[in-house]
């Protein structure tokens, strides 16, 4: 996962000097820990129906949307998965990765990296059956 800028203001609030781990509410952890909550903390849940591949399924009325949380694409997914994105320009069409990656079951996976805030995107699945997860961007 690529740094964003929510990491500065995490870290400001209690990085110990010289020792690499941050203390932050729950206790310390690691600054690559830190990147993870501040992204993954924003993720949203996802439900794609039988008999499609895409999520969302209906781009003109719903698009996914990357945020400064993030800047790459991730999802974890509730069963191992195929999966890739598709990007949404503003001018139309779509323009899909070429390969696909495997979302293992309960794992945060990255399937595109320094994706810019604002981007349009939906996920195409290569299998039609019913995925439930999460997603961060």
């Amino acid at each position: 996962m690529t740094i964003r800028k929510r990491f500065v203001a995490v870290a400001l609030a209690g990085a110990v000097v010289g020792s690499g781990m941050i203390t932050t509410a729950a206790g310390a952890a690691t600054r690559g820990e830190v990147v993870a909550q501040s992204c993954y903390g924003d993720a949203n849940t996802y439900t794609k129906d039988t008999g499609t591949n895409w999520y969302p399924n209906y781009p003109n009325f719903h698009r996914l949307i990357t945020t400064s949380s993030c800047a790459d694409i991730n999802i974890k997914t509730n069963t191992d998965r195929y999966v890739k994105v598709c990007f949404l320009p503003r001018d139309g069409g779509r323009d899909c990765q070429d390969n696909y990656k495997l979302a293992k079951k309960g794992t945060w996976t990255v399937i595109a990296t320094d994706v810019k805030d604002n981007t349009s995107f939906q996920f195409y699945f290569r299998s039609d059956a019913k995925s439930t997860g999460s997603y961060a961007a």
